[in-house]
């Protein structure tokens, strides 16, 4: 009986001198970006218990916003977030909400917390913005290590191997993220204005930063502004 045999014609194998990770990462973070959002579960934080939520002491507004370092979202809001800040006069909490599945923002998140500790805040704030800032070209934890090596040349600093030997660090990105988990976060970024003493809401999440975010800022001013009554008896005070 006469068999018959199917040929199949292989491609030929070309050499590649190109580094594929770099072009991979670009392109998941584009496609990523797509969404306005990096979602995961189903909650939200209607209903949810947001007393933890609040300006630093001293402030009357402030923004609050949970970020994972990793989230195209998060990076695509930061420069706005970081404006309305400096416009406002007015705090701007940063809380770590890690996205399950990606590669580096713990770590990320670990250097940022490192920075805070031994440079300063403003710095670890920086470190952050940097990060959003050059997000494409992070493609892996080694690419973190060598950009935040960089970082802390150019502000002085050696980083050291172990950067949180004792736990504290994650212990804090730890506690954010359960604080997200409280409220029903299902998204990052995740952004609220807070205010106090005010006749309007103490809480209230900004669902369209780039349509919304400035205009809740000052509504939000508006309503804890103290009355003109009260603002003419502080100068006659003062000036007697």
């Amino acid at each position: 009986m006469p068999r018959f045999v199917r040929l199949v014609h292989l491609a030929p194998v070309r050499p590649c001198g190109v580094n594929l990770l770099p072009i991979l990462a670009a392109t998941a973070l584009l496609v990523a970006a797509a969404a306005s959002h990096a979602q995961f579960g189903p909650s939200g934080t209607q209903g949810k218990d947001t007393s933890a939520l609040h300006p630093p002491a001293g402030a009357r507004v402030a923004i609050v916003e949970f970020a994972d370092l990793e989230c195209p979202a998060c990076a695509k809001e930061n420069p706005l977030l970081k404006a309305a800040a400096a416009q406002y006069k007015i705090p701007w909490v940063r809380h770590d909400f890690l996205i399950p599945g990606h590669v580096w923002s713990k770590d990320a998140a670990l250097n940022a917390r490192w920075f805070d500790a031994n440079k300063g805040k403003a710095v670890g704030d920086e470190y952050r913005d940097q990060v959003f800032a050059n997000q494409a070209s992070i493609y892996s934890v080694i690419a973190l290590r060598q950009f935040t090596e960089k970082f802390a040349q150019s502000h002085g600093a050696a980083l050291p191997f172990a950067i949180d030997p004792q736990g504290k660090l994650i212990a804090g990105i730890n506690a954010d993220g359960d604080l997200g988990k409280r409220l029903g976060l299902n998204h990052t970024p995740t952004v609220y204005i807070v205010a106090v003493n005010g006749k309007g809401a103490p809480v209230t999440e900004v669902e369209h930063p780039d349509e919304d975010l400035y205009r809740i800022i000052e509504q939000a001013l508006a309503d804890t502004a103290a009355p003109a009554s009260a603002k003419k008896s502080t100068k006659k005070t003062a000036g007697n």
